[in-house]
């Protein structure tokens, strides 16, 4: 993966520089292709033990608005599906199925421009929606729904005025409760921390 980036990245070097982008342009779209890796912990009631919840590789689209050349705001929509387990528990480690995560993020961004090459910090509030639930082999199993901090870097290359590549990382402060109906009225309670990371790598288009 770091010889990639590397030779990425020189490559997008040595491509010629071109003339600045229309300041008219406001509008801007990009897709990526995202892996979206936890950094999970949990407290599990009753059980004890704690959580590994499964990395994913996912479609993203993101719209951006430009104030002026530095300032921005970006909508970050895409969903995720995602493996769950308790580990360590006293009744050892429990399938607890799947679960779809839709994380919609909005960030206010600070743009450089240098070039081509525009980087980028961005920070901002997400919503994560948690739905389809799949409980495995339980009676039933419940997410209460996230609000937390999210942080970026970026850095968009521009290809041209109109089209360029882009590198981007987030980092999204996530928590939820979740309640597990293991049946004859057992309800098993964990308060579980996600906190993903979000590697990105698409491509982009201003108008």
């Amino acid at each position: 993966m770091k010889k990639f980036f590397l030779l990425l990245t020189l490559s997008l070097v040595t491509l010629p520089s071109f003339s600045q982008i229309d300041p008219e342009s406001k509008w801007q779209i990009r897709v990526r292709g995202l892996l979206v890796q936890p950094v999970e912990t949990a407290k599990i009631g009753l059980i004890n033990g704690d959580v590994n919840i499964s990395s994913a590789v996912v479609p993203e689209l993101d719209i951006t608005y430009f104030f002026n050349e530095n300032w921005a705001v970006e909508l970050i929509l895409g969903t995720a599906k995602h493996d769950v387990k308790a580990t360590g528990t006293t009744l050892g480690d429990l399938d607890l199925g799947n679960v779809y995560l839709l994380p919609p993020t909005l960030t206010a961004q600070y743009h450089i421009p240098m070039g081509n090459f525009k980087p980028y910090m961005g920070a901002g509030v997400n919503y994560t929606i948690f739905y389809n639930e799949d409980a495995a082999g339980f009676e039933g199993i419940s997410y209460e729904n996230s609000i937390g901090f999210a942080a970026q870097v970026g850095v968009d290359y521009f290809l041209n005025e109109r089209f360029f590549v882009n590198l981007d990382v987030k980092k999204i402060f996530m928590n939820t409760d979740v309640e597990v109906n293991a049946g004859d009225g057992v309800i098993v309670p964990a308060d579980v921390t996600i906190n993903p990371f979000l590697f990105g790598f698409g491509v982009g288009m201003r108008f």
